[in-house]
């Protein structure tokens, strides 16, 4: 088991919550870098998510060794296609998007992938990704060509989770996509908690430390935090440490 995910599997067994940020390279500017970082260093930030569903060329990189100059944080790539892969980064969700049934997206970017990942020292962790309604169309559903699973049908999500944990995933991830109206309904949440034994990622809509807070006591073991602090950096205000 490599660090970051044994970090994380460390955490959940000792119940401290954690918070990614993610960051877009489409979003931000390499020199815009290294004021965001010391603001996140500041707070409760665990992890740096890096990635996104349209990134071109080697910005993520770019964007990667800049984070890497301020930080100490593990930094995970997030990535929407194998062009975002670089192994400066410290680690790598391997998503597989179990809610969709574009095949595309449920392995053929991965084994496309490979050839970027062989020779790499990256931490691969594969993880089942599910995109959830969260009120408006999402880069997601538009790349992917998926659509997301509604919030009213718990048990269809609940069971789709738990097939990715079958399947193997080390990580379930529950994403109402960047700037979604809604994050994941809590009941959602807790109901999908129940059914794992492995730990719970979910992202998505979350733009208040009330929110966090209640996806945490819901059952979330990692929260990703992405679109808030694009609008508002005073966000990081609200989650010192």
């Amino acid at each position: 088991m490599n660090s970051i995910y044994k970090h994380i599997k460390a955490s959940v067994s000792n119940r401290k919550r954690l918070l990614a940020v993610l960051i877009d390279p489409d979003k931000m500017a390499v020199n815009h870098v290294a004021s965001f970082i010391f603001k996140l260093n500041a707070s409760k930030a665990t992890h740096i998510f890096v990635g996104g569903s349209t990134v071109n060329g080697s910005i993520t990189e770019d964007i990667v060794k800049e984070i890497k100059e301020h930080t100490q944080l593990p930094v995970v790539l997030f990535p929407g296609d194998t062009n975002q892969i670089t192994n400066k980064a410290d680690g790598i969700l391997f998503l597989s998007l179990i809610s969709g049934r574009n095949s595309e997206y449920l392995i053929g970017k991965h084994v496309k992938a490979v050839s970027e990942l062989r020779g790499t020292e990256l931490e691969v962790i594969p993880t089942g990704y599910l995109l959830i309604n969260g009120g408006n169309e999402t880069a997601v559903e538009r790349v992917t060509e998926t659509k997301p699973l509604d919030q009213s049908n718990v048990q269809c999500i609940v069971d789709t989770a738990k097939a990715g944990e079958l399947l193997g995933k080390q990580l379930i991830y529950l994403e109402a996509g960047s700037g979604a109206k809604e994050h994941v309904a809590l009941d959602v949440i807790n109901q999908v908690k129940k059914e794992l034994n492995v730990p719970l990622i979910v992202g998505g809509g979350i733009r208040t430390k009330l929110q966090l807070e209640n996806v945490y006591e819901s059952g979330a073991d990692l929260v990703v935090i992405g679109t808030a602090f694009e609008e508002d950096e005073s966000f990081f205000e609200d989650l010192k440490k």
